[in-house]
């Protein structure tokens, strides 16, 4: 990969961004440094399709599952920066939670796939005319 600035140039930006050179990118090596802060600035900081409270929630949710305490932490305080709430916090996790427990049923009971997918095509059809008509 080639690098088009140099560390220091880099770090000066994430410094102008975020107060100081977060020590998870000094180990990144020079070749994929900017490449890394790039993608974490148009991500994680960035405005992009999904607003950045959601990206964030999102975050905290899968990160409850992956169990990683550095990501959780990251995701929940980014979270309280883009205004979500405490009740939102607690929704995302439950949600995870509820999610990931139907996951582990339905693979852990070998749910048939094709009959589970004809299902929700019937349910998801169902829901759309009663909103049709709810809506006239």
């Amino acid at each position: 990969m080639i690098t088009t600035r140099n560390r220091n140039e880099v770090e000066m930006e994430m410094k102008e961004t975020l107060g100081l050179v977060p020590s998870f990118f000094k180990s990144i090596p020079d070749q994929y440094l900017e490449y890394e802060w790039q993608m974490f600035k148009r991500l994680q900081l960035g405005e992009t399709l999904i607003p950045n409270k959601y990206k964030e929630l999102m975050g905290i949710a899968i990160h409850a599952e992956t169990k990683c305490i550095y990501c959780t932490l990251f995701h929940t305080e980014a979270a309280k920066l883009f205004g979500a709430t405490e009740e939102e916090i607690q929704e995302a996790v439950h949600y995870a939670k509820m999610s990931v427990g139907w996951s582990v049923y339905l693979n852990g009971m070998r749910t048939d796939y094709e009959e589970f997918a004809n299902e929700f095509t019937k349910m998801g059809n169902f829901l759309k005319t009663k909103q049709i008509a709810h809506a006239n």
